[in-house]
């Protein structure tokens, strides 16, 4: 008879029903809470180079489209971005670090329970936890999933998993809203609750599936566990600079040409009604010594309600109204619909002027601030964001299938335009739905 090792102990531990389901609990929550924490210094860096490579633009390139294209189109749209590169590579060296010790392998055999009871098996788990990081490759791991339903279902719910395309939103809205006046884990669960509604909705949408579109039996489930191990540094760091390089290189072209086009929509036609240009204004009320800064917030909002993008704001703001967004929200959720991470960009771009009071805060500090202050453009003295409208923009990003390359990645593997459309229909649906409810519930009790 072997005898029982000290490996065969903490098998048993991190297998268990329930000790190993909270340990696993336990270890995610940590993630989020080191993720928002300890990402902040370095965010806080980023943050100030961008608002001072902002000054340094507006102090040296005269007033005009170019000047605008580069300060608030590329820097304040693709840097306001950018700065959230601290949190996805902890995020990346986390997964690492929990993939080299042999903790996935056991996370998948815990899961196979849950997976089990929605139709699939424990090989779903992996691509699952894969799409935490990214769907794309998520996806593509799918492959090694024999029975062709349950390949297809887990393809069809790893984009329902929070990637990190989700981190800068959260980040963005957490930091803004459910930071002061809340105990210092309210952000870290706050996270982890977020990540926790895809963990729970996929098995959930995977069964709806099983027992319609892709009925079929659940196939046994088999898997050799790997021995455990002390992580290796060398993996662990090169895992986690890859993850920020493709981060950076997808800034650098697919959210760089989003941002150019939305600053284009926003910023023309820059003609007031009484015919003077809007800049021009605003310039001069800037070169006053004391500028009346609630004066040039009220042309910059009227500057922006009637530029193209405003125009077609107001047309589908009747549709958001009931998520508690107006026509800016609604347009920034619209147009981060090629990439999750745009809308923050965005929303840097429509509140981001006349919101620097102090040039000691950063750009992300100073965005949030904005976010929690701008009021509505009728006069209304009502705040555009609170917790709820915060909570509902949140609820959405999680549920909704915002990823041209996720949907292109499901066309090549599965061979067919009509699933990746499926995915996005459903997906959108249940994002509305869920950005509803939370809304008003939400309004009720906050």
């Amino acid at each position: 008879m072997r005898k029982t090792t000290w490996t065969d102990q903490l098998d048993r531990t991190l297998t268990h029903p329930i000790f190993g389901t909270l340990i696993f609990l336990g270890v995610m929550l940590l993630v989020f809470i080191s993720i928002f924490y300890w990402a902040k210094p370095l965010m806080d860096l980023i943050g100030a180079g961008q608002g001072w490579l902002v000054e340094q633009i507006k102090d040296n390139v005269d007033a005009g489209p170019f000047r605008s294209l580069l300060a608030d189109g590329v820097v304040k749209g693709v840097g306001g971005i950018v700065v959230f590169l601290p949190q996805i590579v902890i995020l990346f060296a986390f997964l690492a670090i929990l993939e080299d010790c042999g903790y996935m392998a056991r996370a998948a055999y815990l899961m196979d329970r849950i997976m089990s009871k929605a139709g699939l098996n424990g090989k779903s788990f992996i691509p699952l936890l894969s799409s935490v990081a990214c769907a794309v490759p998520g996806i593509m791991a799918a492959r090694v999933i024999e029975n062709r339903r349950d390949r297809l279902a887990t393809i069809l719910v790893a984009p329902l998993m929070s990637c990190s395309a989700r981190l800068p939103v959260y980040s963005l809205l957490v930091g803004a809203f459910l930071t002061e006046g809340y105990p210092f884990w309210v952000p870290g669960v706050a996270f982890f609750g977020l990540y926790m509604i895809g963990l729970v909705l996929a098995p959930l949408v995977a069964f709806a599936l099983k027992r319609t579109l892709l009925k079929g039996d659940t196939p046994a489930f088999v898997m050799e566990m790997p021995l455990y191990k002390i992580p290796s540094p060398t993996t662990v760091v090169r895992r986690s600079l890859e993850a920020g390089w493709m981060f950076l290189r997808r800034a650098g072209t697919m959210i760089l040409a989003s941002m150019i086009v939305i600053w284009a929509l926003l910023y023309f036609p820059a003609t007031a009604p009484d015919g003077e240009n809007f800049e021009d204004k605003i310039a001069r009320l800037e070169a006053m010594d004391e500028p009346p800064s609630d004066e040039i917030n009220a042309l910059n909002q009227q500057w922006k309600a009637q530029s193209i993008l405003g125009h077609m704001g107001k047309a589908i703001e009747p549709v958001v109204r009931p998520l508690g967004w107006d026509w800016r929200i609604g347009m920034a959720a619209l147009a981060s619909f090629p990439a999750r991470e745009v809308i923050v960009g965005v929303l840097g771009i429509i509140f981001g002027e006349g919101e620097v009071d102090s040039k000691e805060d950063n750009s992300i500090t100073q965005l949030g601030d904005r976010l929690r202050s701008v009021e509505d453009d009728e006069g209304h003295g009502r705040k555009i964001f609170s917790v709820p409208v915060a909570l509902s923009v949140m609820v959405f990003f999680v549920l909704c299938a915002q990823c041209v390359s996720t949907l292109a990645v499901i066309r090549r593997e599965t061979n067919s335009w009509g699933w990746p459309l499926f995915t996005f229909v459903y997906m959108t649906a249940l994002a509305y739905i869920g950005a509803l409810m939370t809304f008003q519930v939400g309004r009720l009790f906050l």
